[in-house]
């Protein structure tokens, strides 16, 4: 890296806004990709992105490192199910964006943290911290109120949140790079992706070359949408603090909602504004308490090595 630590920290801001920007802008795109269905968006999503990530593992020199993920059966193993629970992640997110839940979408992005911080609990036996457990009761309050007003649990916000927390947490236990583990990733899916899509052509389903130009170029971009942000966020996180990154990732939920709610004209009543306030009540609890905790560690930490 060059440049100085000012300018390094701006870049880093810069391209955290993009990354979530882009992540926030997915509803806009998605319904592009029409008539295509989620599943079938879903499986030229992978074998795109396979073939941008190759590229990218060739062009970044990352060709060691991957080979590295496929002799090593632990990390292979996690960055599996983190495959796995990934794609259900993105199938979810494009039908729901493509039927109407933009607004339930962004919740489930809004209630992640705090389910992330439910799972360190229940997995990885982590302990909360008092205002933490405010939090997550408070949250548990809203789904609780959100499932009342829209007669059922809103699945589409706990699918996206409890699958990508899983996601987050099998990236966190294989502490792979970026790239390679998504090269990966898209390498365990492909061969189920490209089956499903030998499938559509065989029956004659396959929107992609009977649509038009215009939508078969479209559907190849998949791969780039994909890695862009996930680039961009990368870059960001090697010159962010974790404070200042995990306060960003609030920006995609929040253009999201008002995507739902401005321009696609979703159903906003009464009782599930009352949900969103209470998830936002518990997220700023959630994240003051964050910055609060990590500014009393670096005194104390800074206290211990001046003695």
């Amino acid at each position: 890296m060059t440049g100085g630590p000012m300018t390094q920290s701006r870049l880093g801001f810069l391209l955290g806004v993009a990354a979530y920007t882009l992540w926030g802008a997915f509803p806009l795109y998605w319904p592009l990709l029409e008539p295509a269905g989620a599943i079938e968006i879903l499986a030229h999503r992978v074998l795109w992105s396979l073939v941008t990530v190759a590229l990218l593992v060739v062009v970044t020199r990352r060709v060691p490192a991957l080979r590295a993920i496929i002799g090593t059966p632990r990390v292979r193993r996690l960055l599996t199910v983190g495959a796995v629970v990934i794609a259900v992640n993105w199938a979810t997110y494009i039908w729901g964006v493509n039927n109407g839940h933009v607004v339930e979408a962004a919740l489930g992005y809004f209630i992640n943290p705090l389910v992330t911080v439910l799972m360190g609990v229940l997995i990885l036996r982590e302990r909360l911290r008092p205002l933490q457990w405010v939090a997550t009761g408070i949250a548990a309050c809203a789904v609780l109120v959100l499932a009342i007003n829209y007669g059922r649990p809103p699945w589409v916000a706990l699918v996206l949140a409890f699958s990508f927390g899983t996601y987050g947490l099998a990236k966190k236990q294989a502490n792979t790079g970026a790239v390679e583990s998504l090269a990966f990733e898209t390498i365990v899916l492909a061969p189920v992706a490209a089956a499903y899509v030998a499938y559509l052509v065989a029956t004659g389903s396959s929107t992609f070359g009977n649509e038009g130009i215009t939508h078969a170029l479209l559907v190849t971009t998949t791969g780039l949408v994909t890695a862009v942000p996930l680039i961009c966020f990368g870059a960001a996180a090697i010159r962010l603090p974790m404070v200042t990154l995990g306060l960003l990732q609030y920006l995609a939920p929040i253009f999201q909602f008002a995507l739902g709610v401005l321009l696609f004209h979703e159903d906003m009543p009464l009782g599930r504004w009352i949900g969103f306030v209470l998830v936002w009540i518990a997220l700023t609890i959630f994240t003051v308490e964050a910055i609060n905790h990590r500014r009393r560690q670096l005194r104390l930490t800074a206290e211990a090595s001046a003695l």
